[in-house]
């Protein structure tokens, strides 16, 4: 069985998965879980490894797989008054692989070269080189990808030489990670950070400083929505 607060961070990390293609940030599933340190993370994140339902891959930065989610509970009428503190669950063994279900279909995207993901490089142009991705990692709207450059981003999960599907869009939140065209000449691949009439563009390397840039000097060319990664 789970605990409600292993089931809340369980689906959170999926939904995150989901949306983003790499894992939640420490900082980003406490404050989702509304908990006050990272050691309650931690421990839930253990908990949730030794059931079965998580795996952490050791030699990648911030990388966690949802192997499985738990079944729904069926509550009788008289429990369905309680609070329900736990989640119902088979553990009886792990599995590895891909989810059930998963969509096998792919489509083909444009590949626009590489963008800095450390310094901003010049804008990118048109290639006429593709790439497919699962159409699972695509939701609504049209899509392009991109081959990162540089190591400013680490920390959310996204290295050298992968490639991001990004969302072709001109507005983002706070907090997603954008491509942004700065004085129509420059493009990087940073969080965004609204403050005023400026927009910091953060980098998830502690190596890297913030970039402050006025908000008329930059465009939002589209929102980070998936990742693929190749090993050779």
């Amino acid at each position: 069985m789970l605990t409600r607060k292993q089931h809340e961070l369980l689906l959170f990390i999926d939904s995150y998965l989901g949306q983003t293609g790499f894992s939640p940030s420490f900082d980003e599933m406490k404050e989702a879980l509304g908990l006050k340190s990272k050691s309650g993370i931690h421990r839930l994140i253990t908990a949730l490894e030794e059931r079965g339902f998580i795996q952490r891959r050791h030699n990648r930065a911030r990388a966690l797989e949802v192997l499985r989610l738990p079944e729904p509970v069926q509550l009788s009428p008289a429990a369905s008054s309680r609070s329900l503190n736990v989640i119902k669950g088979d553990f009886s063994q792990r599995f590895a692989g891909v989810k059930t279900g998963e969509v096998s279909a792919s489509i083909s995207l444009p590949l626009y070269g590489r963008i800095a993901a450390g310094l901003p490089i010049e804008a990118l142009n048109d290639h006429s080189e593709h790439v497919e991705v699962p159409m699972a990692l695509l939701g609504q709207g049209e899509h392009y990808a991109l081959e990162v450059a540089g190591d400013s981003m680490i920390e959310a999960g996204i290295l050298d030489g992968d490639t991001v599907i990004i969302r072709r869009e001109d507005h983002a939140e706070n907090g997603q990670i954008i491509v942004a065209l700065i004085d129509d000449a420059e493009v990087t691949l940073k969080r965004l950070r609204k403050k005023g009439n400026t927009i910091a563009l953060e980098a998830a390397n502690p190596a890297y400083e913030t970039r402050i840039v006025p908000a008329e000097r930059l465009k939002i060319q589209g929102r980070l929505v998936g990742l693929l990664r190749t090993y050779h």
